[in-house]
């Protein structure tokens, strides 16, 4: 019992990519699903993995291709090919360590047995070399610990990432959820720790109040966007997705003083795994508005985008 309960909580924390293009469509205001949204010389271009797999064919050293390309293989639950996507991805560019989480978190989800094989460990391992503070490859380290057995490291090892996130962060309120539900398993006492770790967020960083615009302020999906987004094909959903995340773009080079906009933007391209756009769109917010630099390299951080 207590194996399966530790294997629900390595692939609890899995995003649903329905979920997340609510966010997109909330946060770009986009007000209505339909697929006659969708042109038809966006249709004569054929499906977003029909072009990620022509662009791979084409350019098979492009890294961020073989990212994008890992992240709907992931989306449409075709976990073994994302992780060869991903895998191949890190190859390119190992020194990105989301790309060795994202090989591991796709690893996990394609194991029928092993709740936390070899090498997505690794794959793991290797993301928190590069980059101690990722959040991904940071939990999936202490679930190993939970899966060992040594649940107070692991509720330690939760506990400190909780500190390090930002209040809104997507990840925050499961988080919080494994801590607590780890805790009454296993009968440690854990509300205090979460209480004195909350507790130190509000005083050291950005208080409840004032969330960051990238984690708090947009507003998040209503149920019946959920609803609408989880019937549509997930191919559809990204041709859907990619057009008005390339609207919003669009808009924001007519009107680049448009700080909020940018932050959508970083958010939007991060929710589609780009962080190469993403980038670039800090780059350029940050050109247009040097004033608010300060504002959107925490708003950036915040998001993962670095």
């Amino acid at each position: 019992m207590a194996e399966t309960q530790s294997g629900n909580r390595v692939k609890g924390g899995v995003l649903l990519f329905g979920l997340a293009l609510a966010a997109i469509l909330a946060a770009v205001g986009y007000r209505s699903l339909s697929t006659d949204s969708i042109s038809a010389d966006d249709a004569e271009l054929g499906t977003p993995l029909d072009r990620l797999e022509e662009r791979v064919a084409e350019t098979p050293d492009d890294g961020a291709a073989w990212q994008e390309l890992g992240f709907l293989r992931f989306e449409q639950g075709e976990y073994g090919a994302a992780a060869a996507a991903y895998r191949k991805a890190a190859e390119i560019d190992p020194g990105e360590a989301v790309l060795w989480s994202a090989l591991g978190e796709a690893l996990v989800m394609d194991s029928k047995r092993d709740p936390l094989p070899p090498e997505a460990l690794a794959a793991f391992k290797r993301a928190v070399e590069i980059d101690a503070d990722d959040p991904r490859a940071r939990y999936f380290l202490a679930v190993k610990r939970d899966l060992d057995g040594d649940h107070r490291a692991a509720l330690d090892e939760w506990l400190s990432l909780l500190g390090d996130t930002p209040p809104g962060a997507p990840w925050e309120g499961d988080l919080v959820r494994t801590i607590e539900q780890v805790g009454r398993i296993n009968g440690i006492a854990i509300d205090a720790d979460v209480e004195r770790v909350q507790a130190a967020r509000a005083g050291a960083g950005v208080s409840a109040g004032e969330r960051l615009t990238a984690t708090g302020a947009i507003p998040g999906p209503t149920s019946a966007q959920i609803a609408a987004a989880s019937a549509i094909p997930p191919g559809e959903q990204r041709q859907m997705a990619e057009g008005m995340v390339a609207s919003l773009e669009q808009k924001l080079s007519a009107s680049p003083a448009n700080v909020d906009g940018w932050v959508m933007l970083m958010r939007s391209r991060m929710t589609l795994g780009q962080p190469d756009r993403a980038r670039k769109a800090l780059a350029d917010a940050v050109a247009a508005n040097p004033a608010a630099a300060a504002r959107l390299q925490a708003e950036a951080e915040a998001l993962g985008v670095r």
